[in-house]
């Protein structure tokens, strides 16, 4: 990867890094399922923006609106939700290192259903590491018997497990002949209308304040830098490096949220925390494979 991948690979993982930031920021003030919908409905209407004045053109069949929907759920309302909700019980910075299981979980999810992609050895090696590194993370929580950080941790880990039936599901969009940003467009519009009715019937209105304006501006951070910018960046770098290039973004995501939390939000790192987050970046570092591959051709 040249010195610009590089730079947008590091600005990509502070963008995402900076959703469990705002989202920490947010989260006190408005109900999860508005977040989620205004994250989404705001993060829809600027990508299609995007296409309006650009020369992408694509038609829908019926099949790829239902597939929308299907990503729509697994990669957005489900994961979201569960993100923001979770964040009211445990610290942005331990969310995303715990949401740094999702390619484990990949791994796992794509073993079962994909016939190309069975586990290795290293990656079954990686993924036993990733779980190690769940657990002891979560040690400290059973120890104290503290409840509710127990179901927001679990609440991550469910979002984690969303993202990696959605990386699945997503391969689909090549052989239906939907490009990348409409793709995006696309699940981000399905979850706005699977979110809008039920955001309509649940919320309780009336009890609603109106947001400071720091609030407004962490909603419209998160839905246009942290979800809009941040999935045209995406494919940028997938277009560009590849796959496997773009995957290393997992690795950089928790030490931007981490940072972020600690500066703006005073929460703590605790030790059990950052030797979770090591012992999950070893996994996942080995069941990327080029580092030892790296140290393999520098022997010789």
């Amino acid at each position: 990867m040249g010195l610009s991948v590089w730079l947008m690979l590091i600005t990509l993982s502070i963008l995402w890094g900076g959703s469990f930031f705002f989202v920490g920021v947010v989260v006190g003030a408005l109900p999860t399922l508005l977040i989620v919908l205004l994250r989404v409905g705001l993060a829809a209407m600027t990508l299609w923006i995007v296409i309006l004045f650009s020369a992408n053109k694509n038609s829908f069949s019926l099949s790829v609106l239902f597939a929308f929907l299907g990503m729509g759920l697994l990669n957005n309302v489900i994961p979201f939700s569960a993100i923001v909700w979770g964040q009211s019980y445990i610290s942005s910075g331990l969310a995303s290192i715990l949401n740094a299981t999702t390619p484990i979980f990949t791994v796992l999810i794509a073993h079962v259903f994909l016939s190309d992609e069975k586990i290795s050895l290293a990656k079954f090696i990686g993924v036993l590491l990733g779980f190690a590194g769940v657990a002891v993370m979560l040690y400290p929580s059973l120890q104290n018997d503290s409840t509710y950080t127990i179901y927001g941790q679990l609440a991550i880990l469910v979002a984690a497990l969303s993202y990696g039936f959605a990386a699945v599901f997503g391969r689909r969009f090549r052989s239906l002949g939907v490009s990348p940003i409409f793709t995006a467009a696309g699940q981000l519009s399905a979850s706005t209308l699977i979110l809008l009715p039920v955001a309509l019937i649940t919320i309780e209105w009336q009890k609603l304040q109106t947001p400071s304006l720091s609030i407004v501006l962490a909603i419209v951070a998160l839905a246009v830098a942290c979800t809009a910018l941040a999935y045209l960046l995406f494919f940028r770098i997938l277009a560009s490096a590849g796959a496997n290039s773009v995957s290393l973004v997992t690795l950089l995501i928790p030490a931007s949220a981490v940072l972020l939390g600690i500066v703006f939000l005073d929460e703590e790192l605790t030790r059990w925390q950052l030797l979770g987050m090591l012992i999950i970046a070893l996994g996942l570092l080995i069941m990327d494979g080029r580092l030892y591959g790296h140290l393999k051709a520098l022997k010789r």
